[in-house]
């Protein structure tokens, strides 16, 4: 196993192309708080739009993502990313424009492209051998933690530098060039499966990807996890006497443990099942929040997000991993889509949680409130997983089950990775 099967033209081209959808959409929520801070009630104002760039992917990712076609994928990404483009040049070109007009701006740029993520992905996995997919999906969440490292500072930069609309008008551009970068891409890919409308096996799609739905609650806990820790921070370090202006550096260690995380991980196969596996580097990294919220000192809340960061990319690789091999490929786009929006809808939550929180008790109270919900949450995928593994064999014939789990055999559904994890194997220690 290494990463030359991923250093590719192809790969490379992908690689810009995902940067061009997806750094718009890191630099969004800053960007939107900017634009609006030097209105009436601006701050407030700010929040309100970002709400509606996030509401905008929560729907727009689900709803787009499940009619995504292998077939004629490259013209509706395509589609999405410009007409995401137009939502940001629009909140870009009007910064004066009345508030609900703004919102309506910012649902668009958020919703618009919402399944470029699922879609790009599943692309990705299609552009290397099926014994490198580990890899890619690792350099994956390398280059998109580059994208959340650096979003910040540009935004920042060239708003208070040059103009609060300039990072708004940056996203568009950037947009605009994915969608155009699309077509140094495969025009097809994947199976378009059986009818084209469903899961595979005559059953309907929307009832295939409800069946993945452990994995949907382990990668929205997640996500869910550090962002809290994120939103947190600066009330955090008031609390600890540290001045707030340790926020940004100690979030960018966070950006760069997550990104050494998702490397090492590709390095090699590791032992146990996917789910295990998820479940234990999602143990480990609320260990890591919880020492952020007890840790006294800014070296070791440094310490620990840069640690927690790089658990939580591996698990959130597992993740992509574990929804790889419980749906069929012609299900994959629209399974990343709504895995997708399930993280969309627990960073949602978790800024609730956290506004509620604070308001009634200390940030590292509210700090290790969120990790015991995080575990919860956890702990019910992990028993969903395990159930809906054991399901198929249970109804399986007994010599057929015997057959697909002697040593060295593979069922007859083995793919280029090994037999789905459904079925009881663990293909990624084979790749």
């Amino acid at each position: 196993m290494s990463y030359r099967d991923v250093a590719s033209r192809q790969i490379l081209a992908w690689s810009c192309t995902a940067v061009g959808a997806r750094m718009p959409v890191a630099m969004a929520p800053l960007a939107l708080v900017f634009l609006a801070r030097e209105r009436p009630g601006g701050y407030t104002l700010g929040a309100v739009l970002a709400a509606a760039f996030v509401i905008g992917e929560i729907v727009g990712a689900p709803l787009l993502g499940v009619r995504l076609r292998p077939g004629r994928a490259r013209v509706q990404l395509a589609t999405g990313l410009a007409a995401g483009a137009a939502g940001f040049a629009g909140l870009g070109a009007a910064p004066g424009a009345p508030s609900g007009v703004l919102a309506a701006f910012a649902f668009l740029a958020g919703a618009a492209p919402a399944a470029s993520a699922g879609g790009l992905r599943t692309l990705l996995t299609e552009l290397v051998p099926g014994r490198a997919v580990a890899q890619a999906l690792s350099a994956e969440s390398m280059l998109m933690s580059g994208v959340w490292a650096v979003s910040p500072a540009a935004v920042t930069g060239l708003a208070l530098g040059v103009a609060p609309r300039v990072p708004l008008l940056l996203a568009a551009a950037l947009m605009a060039c994915a969608a155009a970068g699309l077509w140094l891409l495969p025009a097809v890919w994947g199976d378009e499966g059986p009818g084209g409308e469903d899961g595979g096996g005559g059953t309907p799609l929307v009832r295939v990807l409800a069946g993945a739905w452990p994995v949907y609650v382990t990668g929205a806990a997640s996500l869910t996890l550090l962002g809290l820790a994120e939103l947190i921070l600066p009330a955090l370090l008031e609390q600890r006497g540290i001045g707030v202006g340790w926020s940004g550096p100690l979030l960018a260690g966070l950006a760069v443990g997550a990104g050494l995380g998702a490397f090492v991980y590709g390095l090699r196969a590791w032992p146990g099942r996917l789910r295990t596996r998820g479940a234990a580097l999602m143990s480990g990294t609320s260990v890591c929040v919880t020492l952020v919220a007890l840790t006294p000192d800014t070296a070791g809340i440094a310490a620990a997000l840069a640690v927690g960061g790089a658990l939580q990319s591996g698990a959130m690789v597992t993740r992509n991993l574990a929804l790889r091999e419980a749906l069929p490929p012609n299900a994959l786009a629209a399974g990343y889509s709504v895995m997708y929006a399930a993280a969309g809808v627990g960073y949602a939550a978790t800024g609730s949680l956290a506004g509620v929180l604070l308001d009634v008790v200390a940030p590292s109270t509210a700090v290790l409130a969120g990790v015991g919900l995080t575990l919860a949450l956890t702990v019910a995928g992990w028993a969903g997983e395990v159930r809906r593994e054991a399901r198929p064999l249970r109804r399986a014939d007994p010599v057929v089950a015997l057959e697909g789990t002697a040593p060295g055999l593979q069922g007859p559904a083995a793919g280029p990775e090994g037999a789905a994890i459904r079925r009881g194997g663990d293909p990624e220690s084979r790749l």
